[in-house]
């Protein structure tokens, strides 16, 4: 029987990602360290903490793009089977929702640039189109945010009605709408400035305020308010 020398307990004490975290603090670790802690063993012939620098090697160590992978991209390296690449993705995905607890504790809406960052726990690293609303007080604080349509890679279906009905339910006074562009393309289409006229037209004989429609890809945004769009 073989002994698995790739687990963490057969490491030199000092090489121990573990035993390095209660010594040191989290803050001490490496990312590839970090990480290794979450795969928890390496191979026969490679340690949890190398295993981790190849993954994060495959993407130039750049922690944006590690956190676009999916299952298969983990499962491809050896070591890595689904399990695995399962507490990968679940950890990466409680960072973004970390992220979501924090912004929206009490948060006044004051910026287009604070409602991108607001987004990207929901709409970060997303490869598909999602369209969201985030519904507001008479402070403009929100009350909610919810996911309205979810489509394919260059468009989703947006329902008016859905929008309104939620508007109404959680009892908002405005509402800002945004989705995502997974190409990148930052700008509107003529399609997202039709949806966006014919919408806020609807909203403003309800007394219901558009404030604003962001376009957010990974890499920035683009707000109707600020360009004069609305």
């Amino acid at each position: 029987m073989y002994m698995e020398t790739g687990s963490i307990k057969f490491w030199a004490e000092d090489d121990r990602p573990r035993e390095k975290l209660l010594l040191k603090g989290k803050a001490a670790l490496s990312d590839a360290e970090l990480l290794a802690i979450i795969i928890g063993s390496g191979t026969r012939n490679k340690s949890a903490v190398e295993l981790a620098r190849e993954i994060l090697s495959s993407c130039n160590y750049d922690l944006n793009q590690f956190c676009k992978s999916q299952l298969s991209d983990l499962t491809k390296f050896n070591g890595i089977g689904e399990a695995k690449a399962i507490n990968i993705l679940a950890a990466l995905e409680l960072g973004r929702r970390r992220k979501d607890v924090e912004i929206t504790k009490k948060t006044t809406i004051k910026s287009a640039s604070q409602v991108y960052q607001h987004l990207k726990p929901y709409l970060l690293d997303l490869q598909h189109e999602e369209f969201y609303a985030i519904f507001l007080n008479r402070k403009n604080e929100i009350i909610k945010t919810s996911m309205i349509s979810s489509g394919g890679i260059t468009s989703t279906l947006v329902d008016g009605r859905m929008i309104f009905g939620e508007a109404f339910a959680c009892k908002a006074t405005a509402y800002i709408l945004s989705h995502n562009h997974p190409s990148g393309q930052c700008s509107a289409s003529e399609e997202d400035i039709r949806l966006t006229k014919n919408l806020k037209k609807f909203g403003d004989y309800i007394n219901l305020e558009l404030i604003d429609h962001l376009i957010f890809t990974d890499n920035g945004y683009f707000s109707f308010a600020e360009n004069g769009e609305l």
